[in-house]
């Protein structure tokens, strides 16, 4: 596999594409910003072009290439159908200023997906702004502090319980609003240590920010006694819904006793993603948090739908979190992958993404070591590497060889509860047959790592990419992410 060269690599001096017609003289009105050297682009014919980036699109694995084993927000199932609904017109053209009345088609579906949305979760108020995962936990747990403000307890309650198994957001935004977190042991079958939760209740206590289904892949079990327990002790229960697609139409989060989950709507509800692309993350609310639901809001009067800007009444909101209303493009996607599917389709596809991964987890667990095996999982397998041990083969090793069998390597050494932790999410769309094909290409993966001498072949994969194992730190901290052209010798004397 050739390496391809960088587009400035391959330009030729005074090769060109396309004629265009000399721009006419005009006086520059740019002043001190006007350009005093050339641009810079590189000049090449259009088939190069063409060729170059038809290459590149060849050589990037994603969800349209094969199973895509990352347990991340990248592998969800995307409708076309749904992207073309997201480019119509109406919807991609729009503009946050235009006036409300040339805007009800989109605040009319901007009300619908708020009522799909409140109805799947049972929770009787949303925020649609949030603009992603992390911002949503933050929209929620303002929410929470402009409560516990209402009620005189800002001093008192600085307290935020965080599970060792939620995400690794939770913590971040708990101390961004000036909470002390307070980690939660796991117990031995990955989920809550409820004793050790109880042990930390008081009355400084603001809330607990649990993950369910965890980032172990686990239903927590004791999930309706911790909200019991939480709410007792008079702090707000915090949901991190990112995983919601493996409950979505099973299980009602008001019905857990959650006061406020952010939903990913990029990954439970059709939004490509991944690498910095677009979110949306909407916050459901209990009744308890829904006056503090932040700026701006949907309403539908006798004149049709409009924007509230300003509180009124009993509401309280803290604010807004962003410009504007919230993702347009991600709420077209999201609805119409609800309208395509309906109730029992959403319920469906967290059903197979749940009996996907149990797949995958059974027929693995005799070669390779599931990190509990207490019971089924939900919609992720976890593996340790107990069954690396004296091979000299890390996980890093293992999922560089997949590289090279054709495959994108699963979710590595997270959550950081289980050693060498391989998480894998298969999600719904896929089928058995590209899963037996996946699960054949681990076993004898695992099968090999046990052999004399395996350790050298797995520690040089992988071999058959353009580039072999990178500096993966040095890549993080010192990333090379724009061209500069070559300094000639005599210039950069001077």
């Amino acid at each position: 596999m050739l390496e391809e060269k960088l587009i400035f690599e391959q330009g030729v001096p005074g090769r060109i594409g396309v004629d265009v017609p000399a721009a006419p003289a005009a006086k520059s009105r740019l002043g001190a910003f006007k350009r005093k050297a050339p641009i810079g682009l590189p000049c090449l014919s259009e088939p190069q072009v063409v060729r170059h980036f038809t290459r590149l699109s060849q050589k990037n694995y994603g969800i349209d290439s094969g199973l895509f084993a990352l347990g991340s927000c990248t592998m969800k199932h995307n409708p076309r159908l749904n992207e073309k609904m997201a480019r119509l017109p109406g919807f991609a053209d729009i503009h946050p200023l235009q006036p409300v009345q040339t805007v009800q088609g989109a605040l009319e579906l901007i009300d619908e997906l708020a009522h799909w949305l409140k109805t799947l979760t049972g929770m009787p108020a949303v925020a649609m702004s949030p603009a992603a995962g992390a911002h949503g936990e933050l929209c929620g747990m303002v929410a929470i502090w402009s409560a516990i403000q209402a009620k005189g307890e800002g001093a008192t309650r600085t307290r935020v319980l965080v599970p060792e198994s939620a995400h690794g957001t939770n913590p971040a935004t708990a101390a961004l609003l000036g909470f002390t977190v307070d980690p939660i042991p796991a117990d031995a079958r990955g989920r809550v240590d409820l004793a050790a939760f109880e042990k930390k209740l008081g009355p400084d206590v603001a809330a607990i920010m649990l993950t369910n289904p965890n980032t172990c892949g686990l239903f927590e079990n004791d999930i309706r006694k911790i909200a019991d327990l939480i709410h007792a002790a008079g702090g707000y229960f915090y949901c991190d819904g990112a995983n919601y697609n493996a409950i979505a139409g099973r299980v009602r989060p008001a019905d857990l006793g959650v006061d406020a989950m952010h939903i990913n709507l990029h990954k439970t509800f059709s939004t490509p993603h991944g690498g910095g692309g677009p979110g949306s993350g909407p916050v459901v609310l209990s009744a308890l948090l829904a006056p503090y639901a932040p700026l701006p809001y949907v309403v539908h009067g006798a004149n049709g739908f409009a924007l509230v800007e300003t509180a009124t009444g009993a509401a309280k909101p803290f604010g807004r979190l962003k410009a504007f209303n919230g993702q347009m493009g991600m709420f077209v996607r999201a609805l119409a992958y609800m309208l395509s599917h309906g109730a029992d389709g959403i319920r469906q596809a967290s059903t197979d993404a749940v009996l996907n991964a149990n797949y995958i987890l059974a027929r693995l667990r005799d070669v390779m070591s599931p990190a509990f095996d207490g019971g089924p999982c939900m919609h992720e397998a976890l593996f340790d590497d107990t069954f690396l041990k004296d091979t000299g083969i890390s996980t890093l090793d293992f999922a560089k060889a997949m590289i090279d069998e054709g495959y994108h390597p699963m979710t590595m050494y997270f959550p950081l509860v289980v050693h060498g932790a391989m998480l894998v999410e298969p999600t719904e769309s896929e089928s058995k047959e590209s899963l037996d094909a996946f699960i054949d290409t681990l076993r004898y993966l695992a099968v090999e790592a046990r052999k004399p001498g395996a350790a050298a072949w797995f520690q040089a994969a992988p071999r058959l990419t353009p580039r072999r194992r990178l500096d993966e730190t040095r890549a993080a901290r010192a990333p090379v992410l724009r061209w500069k052209p070559p300094v000639k010798t005599a210039q950069a004397a001077e």
